[in-house]
């Protein structure tokens, strides 16, 4: 199966990532605006097993084409970096997605917007993100471990801890400890 291996990054700004990926040649592959929905079963049996399920609207900026993908996610692997088994499949239409995931019996538990930069460069995918509450993101996946931290040293992010918690599982923290109960997450509040 298909494994994510990535590095996740805080930052304050694009701009030096942006200069950098520029300078070294590297592919703008495009810019999109995300919701992503993500489900578990009522007794959150997919959050125990440390699994997710979510459903994704990708909206391509310049084309305004949409995409939906459902990807699972398995639990992560030990090592430095994000590893953990993935599989995405795209369907025809979110409302659709909805209800056969609802009849399966998952519920919808949270959802957030996400606005996505991405880029290519010596094999990786870079993605500049931006969520809600949580602020800029830089994230480069790669083939390996090794890939990725080469390229995340050539963008000048060797000094910036890596994060391997989700954008789930940041949202859903920051969102416990404010006691708020929102299940949707988008950039208007």
């Amino acid at each position: 199966m298909p494994v994510e291996i990535e590095a996740k990054m805080s930052v304050e700004s694009f701009d030096a990532v942006r200069g950098k990926l520029r300078d070294l040649g590297a592919r703008h592959a495009g810019d999109h605006f995300e919701v992503n929905t993500f489900f578990d079963t009522e007794d959150r049996s997919l959050l125990a097993a440390d699994e997710g399920l979510r459903l994704r609207l990708g909206r391509d900026n310049a084309s305004g084409r949409e995409r939906y993908v459902i990807t699972w996610k398995g639990p992560r692997q030990l090592g430095p970096l994000k590893s953990r088994e993935e599989l995405e499949v795209q369907v025809q239409g979110g409302d659709a997605a909805v209800q056969l995931l609802e009849r399966l019996g998952y519920l919808r538990t949270l959802s957030f917007e996400k606005r996505r930069e991405s880029w290519e460069l010596e094999g990786c995918k870079i993605e500049l993100d931006e969520i809600p509450y949580l602020g800029r993101f830089v994230e480069v996946e790669g083939p390996d471990e090794k890939t990725v931290m080469h390229v995340r040293e050539r963008l000048d992010l060797s000094s910036r801890p890596i994060i391997k918690g989700s954008y789930i599982a940041l949202l859903m923290s920051h969102l416990q400890e404010r006691g708020e109960t929102t299940k949707h997450v988008t950039f208007g509040g």
